[in-house]
């Protein structure tokens, strides 16, 4: 190690001595200074423990005083929001009387109505602050007694103070007990709910159906059963709030008295002019008492009243009773409301309609039946909706009755019907000239009316309702429209069986054979391109009408014409070895007798058989020309060698008097009627010549050549 070294060493070692040395004096000094702080601490807190000695009492009467405080507190600061609640009632009776005067002083109706809103609010604060005093007094008082009584105990406060909170006390008491009974019950509160009240039925009488009743239409349309409000904003909330301010100061039962009261009468008055006299008709007996046509008259009104009653009527007082009570317990009375506005309403539609149900089944009655039963079908959804709920349970029930009633009612009309067609139970003989029954046209129009689409699905709807019924939920019946081709084929089936025990009756054959022709073809064209035709098939009517048609049309020529075609056998004239003279007596002979059977069987067709159908009778007139015709001229032919040219009728006249045979009864009056005109007036003109006058002159033709 080097000098320099060694000094730097030796400087540094010094200066470590040195501030040991300075921090051994410092740290005498601080020794010496904690000493004496020791002793002042000592000091310190023996002045703090004398202290502590002398301030514990005042710490005690503070805490008392702090907790007396808070007792006082606790009792007093209720008593001043009581005797707040006092004050804001006097001041909302002054604002409930000055709205109170503004209101028939203002004629401009929207300001009226915020003014009643106006009304409604102070009524609304009145009862809160009415309330408030009436559910907390008593308990303040109570405290307020209790906070004296613990005062006087235990003298905690001077005699002065304690006598004033006991006055105090007595008089809020005395306030209590006489003013909250007589604002509740006596005083301007009690009147101004009376006013509303009032107030509440004028304004419900006001709101009117519009609409109903002003024309009478087949239908109804959207925009009639579009469901509006009955009144504007303003008067619904107006009337909601006084719903709601009545309900909560305990006047609910008197607010729906009024409400379902006022309400009826709007509702039924509004149906009123619709003019539905004939619901005071509804027993059954009264009912089979009407005239037909009348009975069908209102039962077409009685659709479209009862549609526009659920659809327009009752739909919109169940969204006004929504509008008004649906705040009221929770929406609870509303449904309630409604149906007790709608149950006297409904109840008179439906005793009519079940009235029309139980009356007597007279056939015509299907269609008005199932009129009202496809009405209900196409209502069901839309009154299931509107009378929803428990409260509604009742009206759906008897709507389900009714259409069951109507259903049995459809059924069993349908089902006798065919029975009486079965049993012939018209009463009548078969038509004396063939033509077609009033019943086999009755039942065809009958079953041409069922079988359109009007009325085919009700109807179908009707027999697979029925037969589930008898045979149970679980089963599988066939489906409609099968059931109603069956049900339709036996009726078809039983007219079947009726014509034909008519035609037994005849004992005129040929008759029998027009009868048939006429009445098969009749309903064969009736029912042809037809929904009818449709339902039935096209081969079935072929095989059962046009054939059996055509069958007895076949038989009539043979049985009418046939012997008349056999007197111009020239066969037999051929064979016969007759001189000259004889075979020309015997030609004439037989040609006299044709044309006097032809007179007989021409005669009888005028006056026995008839044949309505237009192409019926000229299909067979145009047969038996052909026929008749045809085999005259041959006659004529055959023999015209022999035949003097004025001894014989003219193939032309024959076939005239066929047309003239076959033009119908109307056409041949007008003909004989003018052909008298003819003759009475002149005019000239030779008249068509009749078979008789035939006859005559071919007599006197062979009288004058001697008999032959």
């Amino acid at each position: 190690m080097t000098l320099q070294e060694e000094n730097s060493t030796k400087a540094k070692l010094e200066l470590a001595c040195s501030d040991l040395k300075t921090l051994l004096q410092i740290s005498t000094k601080m020794e010496d200074s904690l000493g004496k702080m020791g002793k002042r601490f000592e000091f310190i807190d023996e002045s703090l423990s004398t202290a502590s000695r002398r301030v514990a009492p005042l710490h005690s009467m503070a805490m008392v005083t702090r907790a007396l405080e808070t007792r006082i507190n606790r009792a007093v600061s209720p008593a001043f929001i009581v005797l707040d609640s006092f004050k804001l009632s006097e001041s909302l009776q002054h604002k409930l009387l000055e709205v109170s005067n503004k209101l028939p002083h203002q004629e401009n109706p929207e300001k009226q109505l915020k003014n009643l809103l106006k009304y409604v609010d102070c009524v609304d604060k009145l009862n809160a602050a009415i309330n408030s005093i009436s559910r907390d007094g008593e308990q303040v008082i109570q405290k307020l007694q209790e906070v004296v009584e613990f005062l006087s105990r235990t003298k905690a406060t001077d005699h002065f103070r304690t006598h004033r909170l006991r006055e105090t006390m007595l008089t809020l008491k005395a306030l209590y007990d006489t003013e909250v009974s007589a604002m509740k019950f006596d005083g301007l509160l009690d009147e101004a709910l009376l006013n509303l009240q009032d107030e509440y039925e004028s304004r419900l009488q006001q709101l009117r159906h519009e609409n109903v009743g002003d024309t009478q239409r087949e239908g109804i349309d959207e925009g009639e059963t579009a469901v509006l409000d009955l009144g504007s904003e303003l008067e619904i909330e107006l009337l909601r709030r006084i719903s709601e301010t009545l309900a909560s100061n305990d006047c609910l039962d008197i607010c729906i008295d009024i409400f379902v009261k006022v309400r009826y009468r709007r509702a039924a008055k509004a149906l009123m002019r619709l003019n539905p006299d004939y619901l005071r008709t509804y027993t059954p007996e009264e009912i089979d008492e009407m005239e037909w046509e009348t009975l069908e008259t209102v039962i077409s009104l009685w659709i479209q009243h009862f549609e526009l009653a659920v659809k327009k009527v009752l739909v919109s007082e169940k969204r006004l009773c929504n509008q008004l009570l649906g705040g009221i317990m929770g929406g609870a009375v509303r449904l309630e409301c409604f149906v007790k506005i709608a149950d006297k309403i409904m109840a008179v539609f439906f005793r009519f309609g079940e009235g029309v149900a139980r009356s007597n089944k007279e056939p015509q009655k299907l269609f008005k039946l199932l009129d009202l039963f496809d009405s209900l079908e196409k209502l069901k959804t839309e009154f299931a909706e509107v009378f929803e709920g428990e409260a509604g349970v009742d009206i759906c029930t008897r709507f389900r009755e009714l259409e069951k009633l109507l259903i049995h009612a459809s059924s069993k009309v349908f089902w006798e019907f065919g029975l009486q067609i079965e049993g012939n139970s018209d009463g009548y003989p078969p038509p004396q000239d063939g033509s077609v029954p009033k019943l086999v046209r009755y039942a065809i129009n009958y079953l041409k009316y069922l079988a359109t689409e009007s009325y085919s699905a009700p109807m179908a709807k009707v027999l697979w309702t029925e037969q589930i019924w008898k045979a149970g939920a679980l089963s599988k019946p066939e489906s409609e429209d099968n059931l109603l081709v069956e049900a339709v084929t036996n009726v078809m089936e039983a007219l079947q069986r009726n014509i034909e025990s008519k035609r037994s009756r005849y004992t005129d054959k040929i008759l029998s054979h027009v009868f048939a022709m006429n009445t098969y073809w009749y309903i064969y064209m009736r029912t042809k391109n037809t929904e009818l035709g449709k339902l039935l098939g096209e081969q079935y009517t072929k095989k059962k009408y046009k054939v059996v048609a055509e069958e007895a049309a076949y038989m009539y020529q043979k049985q009418a014409w046939g012997p008349l075609i056999r007197l111009l056998d020239k066969e037999e004239l051929k064979k016969q070895n007759y001189n000259n003279e004889a075979r020309v007596a015997q030609i004439k002979g037989k040609l006299e007798t044709f044309l006097k059977s032809f007179n007989d069987i021409t005669e009888r067709h005028r006056e026995c058989y008839a044949i309505p159908d237009i192409d019926l009778r000229e299909q067979i007139r145009q047969a038996i020309v052909k026929l008749v015709v045809t085999a005259y001229i041959e006659f004529f032919d055959a023999f015209s060698n022999v035949l003097p040219a004025k001894s014989y009728v003219s193939p032309e006249s024959i076939q005239g008097l066929l047309v003239q045979t076959f033009v119908g009864v109307d056409r041949l009056d007008e003909a004989k009627l003018k052909q008298r005109d003819s003759r009475i007036r002149g005019r000239g003109g030779r008249p068509s010549m009749s078979i008789e006058n035939v006859v005559r002159e071919f007599r006197k033709s062979r009288a004058n050549n001697g008999g032959g």
